[in-house]
This record gives C-alpha cells, structure tokens and sequence, in this order.
C-alpha cells in the first residue's frame, strides 16, 4: 500500500513538473509582451513587469499586417480542416470495418509518411503546384495541408471507428434500418467527438505551419501569421523582441480557443449508455 502511494506522489510529481515545463515558454512570452523597452533589456529581468504597457501590441500592428495575415491563416486552417474530415471520415470507416490487406497497406502508409522531414517533400511539392499555377495561391497552400495532415487524421478516425461496437450497426439493421440510415442515425453521432478532434488537429497544424507557407507564398499580402512573425526580426538576426512577443502572443490564441471551446466533446463519454444489456 505505502508503495502504491509513493509510485502514485512520484507520477503526480512528474506530471506537476511536465506542466510547468510546457507552461514556462507561454508565461514568459506573456511577460515580455508586456514588458517596457528598458525592462526587456534590463539584466535582472522579472517575470512580472514592473510597468507593464501596451505600447507593444500597438507597434506590432502599425508595423505589419496582423489582422490581414490571421485572415490568411484562418481561412487555410478552416479549409484544410474541412477537407481533411471530409475525406479521412469515409476512409477511416472503409480501413476500420474492412480489414484487408490493402486496408493494412493503407495503415502502414500511415505511418510511414509521418517519418518524412518536410525538406524531402518540399521540392516535388513545389513543382507540382508550380505545374497546376498554385504557387503564391491560397488554394495551392490549403492542398498541400491537406494532404500532410490527411495521414494523421485517418490514423485517429480509425481509432474512434474501432471504438464503436459494430453490434450497434447489426441492431440497427435487424430493427430494419438500411445503411445509410444506420451511417447517419446511429454511427455518426457516437463518430462527432472524433471528428471533431480530427478537425482540431487538422486546424491547429494549418494555423502554426510555418514552412511551406513561407516557400510557397510570395507576395506579403498572401502570408500567413506565422511567416508574418519572421518579419520582426532584422535583417542582422537581431528580433525587436517587444512587439515579436506581443504579436506571437496574439497569434497563439485562436489555438487555445478553439480547444478550450471543444475540449468538453472531446473528452466526453463517446459511447456512455450505447449498448444495451
């Protein structure tokens, strides 16, 4: 018992330690956001500022595009997280309820893919899109997140397929339901806190992608968020560290909103009171 307790205060230590490294980068990045000029250069710096000012978020929006460049962002993130659902839903439920070789295939494909760095693709990526004129084009940059956030989104859709009991289904086809009434009424519904956790994933990887956005769009209207961030930093290496901090800090929000907005589905008991005795 006493062991049991010490194992259980060792992983609680752990876990408590994990937090406060993964938060550290976030809450100093607050910090110097708001932080005055003398105090990002002081040698003794605080964590809370000591006069803290907004002068930084106003520089950093009369300097560049922000509100433009999240547009951008938004409207690749949202459209890639669209299309990948759209196409991995019906595919996850092929692979997960037909399980054939070339169902196997696909899942080793899967995992494979996700072992290529980005350097490798980029090149036959860009003369691709350079062939069908999408480079410096919103569409061409919302395919390419499509097809790099595909694999891992069917990885996970198959998992929750997998989860639902196909004894649902057989019920629902004794009760005289035909396939797409039981697609629809009964394996849709227990199918959205997976779906929507798909979206998720596809959404925030498009919002903070930062390397094929920077390769493929030209043009700074066309930019997204994450290249625009590159634009504080001079041409010496040397970053205006305030107003970087201040528009890195605005462009990690819309990331934490949406999860805090859907973490309830996605936690929720997917199949609480589905199967009957």
């Amino acid at each position: 018992m006493r062991t049991g307790r010490t194992a259980r205060a060792g992983q609680y230590v752990a876990l408590l330690a994990y937090l406060v490294f993964l938060a550290f980068p976030f809450l100093w990045l607050i910090s110097t956001a708001f932080k005055p000029p003398r105090e990002l250069g002081s040698l003794h710096p605080t964590w809370i500022p000591r006069d803290p000012t907004l002068a930084n978020f106003r520089q950093a929006f009369d300097e560049q595009p922000l509100l433009h460049a999240a547009l951008n962002s938004l409207i690749a993130a949202l459209g890639a997280a669209l299309v990948a659902v759209l196409l991995a839903t019906p595919m996850a439920y092929v692979m997960a309820r037909h399980r054939t070789r070339l169902a196997r295939a696909a899942t080793g494909w899967v995992v494979v893919s996700q072992a290529f760095p980005l350097v490798l693709v980029i090149i036959p990526l860009f003369l691709v899109l350079k062939n069908l004129r999408l480079i410096n084009s919103m569409p061409g940059l919302i395919m390419v997140y499509v097809v790099w956030a595909l694999p891992f989104a069917l990885w996970m859709l198959v998992g929750y397929v997998r989860a639902v009991p196909p004894e649902l289904e057989e019920a629902a086809a004794v009760d005289g339901a035909g396939r797409l009434r039981t697609l629809v009424s009964v394996t849709a519904p227990l199918l959205a806190p997976g779906v929507v956790a798909t979206a998720m994933f596809a959404f925030v990887t498009a919002w903070n992608e930062f390397f094929f956005a920077l390769v493929l769009l030209k043009t700074p209207e066309k930019q997204t968020l994450p290249v625009i961030l590159t634009h504080f930093i001079g041409a010496e290496g040397v970053a205006d560290l305030g107003p970087l901090a201040a528009a890195a800090f605005l462009a990690t929000l819309p990331s934490l909103v949406v999860f805090a907005l859907i973490q309830r589905r996605i936690t929720g008991g997917m199949l609480t009171g589905a199967v009957k005795n």
